[in-house]
């Protein structure tokens, strides 16, 4: 992994400071919208809102992606505790354990656009328009994080970037996921609230995935398999609601040239980076324009 930035280490030991209250800020803010849009789902019975109200929900709680992201570096606060709880609601929500998560992220980070070694590249990235609306569609997602999570379930953790001292935590972690969405059910039914869980939940995260799938498919996509960050990685220029939903990581290649400075810090290391940046691109309709003319061959 290489990076042609030479920022003074004074600077990024300031960028680096965690905080506390800029995490607990953050996961609140993102919590209160979670809880305002799944009013606006039960509020809306089964009129003619009840699609928007779920479409709004299922953006706020798939991005939750982003806290899970930020807490798997350990940068959303100074306390790994509260890193770790982060993570596991992060997780619970979209079926995304945080151990096996933050073996697959690291890998990524050190193996960024290495097509041999970059977990992210396992399953190549779509190469026509069919594969890219299957690919959006989340289909890949659900499909590889069930199986995985249920041959983990088993002791099965074949992954070569999990290491061998996190296999044992790879596979109770997967186990206790299992028990909890079990127990989760369980309850759900016995209590007659299943259409809760289902129109809170369930639908949410399955409408939400692409949405999410849009928005990661565009930090690396269309840019070379090359090991320097700043030119591997997009940054996507984008308003000020996205950027706060998102935890900031729409600076990307603000992020993979230095994944120790958290959230908070990048709009500042943004400013410092952005004129080496190769890939920086002015809303996320102008990258998978970009993307889908690539795929479609009309340039």
């Amino acid at each position: 992994m290489t990076h042609s930035t030479t920022i003074p280490p004074v600077i990024i030991r300031d960028l680096s400071r965690r905080s506390d209250v800029a995490g607990l800020v953050q996961i609140s803010g993102h919590l209160v919208a979670s809880c305002g849009t799944g009013w606006l789902v039960l509020s809306a019975g089964y009129s003619a809102w009840l699609p928007i109200a779920i479409a709004l929900h299922a953006v706020v709680l798939v991005f939750l992606f982003s806290g899970e992201h930020e807490a798997i570096h350990f940068t959303a606060f100074c306390s790994r505790k509260l890193n770790w709880i982060v993570a596991w609601l992060g997780g619970l929500v979209l079926v995304l354990p945080p151990a096996w998560f933050r073996c697959f992220h690291l890998a990524h980070h050190r193996w960024t656009q290495d097509p041999d070694r970059d977990p992210e590249l396992a399953r190549p990235k779509p190469q026509s328009l069919p594969q890219y609306i299957v690919w959006v569609s989340g289909l890949f997602y659900w499909r590889d994080r069930l199986t995985a999570m249920l041959r983990h379930a088993f002791g099965g953790v074949e992954d070569a970037f999990v290491p061998s001292r996190s296999r044992t935590i790879v596979v109770r972690e997967a186990r206790s996921f299992w028990a909890i969405y079990g127990t989760l059910v369980t309850a759900a039914v016995a209590l007659n609230l299943w259409q809760e869980l289902l129109l809170l939940w369930v639908l949410p995260i399955v409408v939400g995935q692409p949405f999410l799938r849009l928005y990661l498919l565009s930090e690396h996509t269309g840019c070379p398999f090359v090991t320097d960050m700043t030119q591997n990685t997009r940054t996507t220029l984008t308003n000020a609601l996205v950027r706060r939903l998102t935890w900031n990581m729409p600076y990307h290649v603000e992020h993979h040239a230095h994944p120790g400075i958290p959230f908070h810090a990048l709009p500042k290391l943004h400013a410092i980076l952005a004129p080496r940046i190769r890939h920086l691109s002015n809303g996320y309709l102008n990258v998978h324009s970009e993307i889908l003319q690539e795929l479609t061959g009309c340039n």
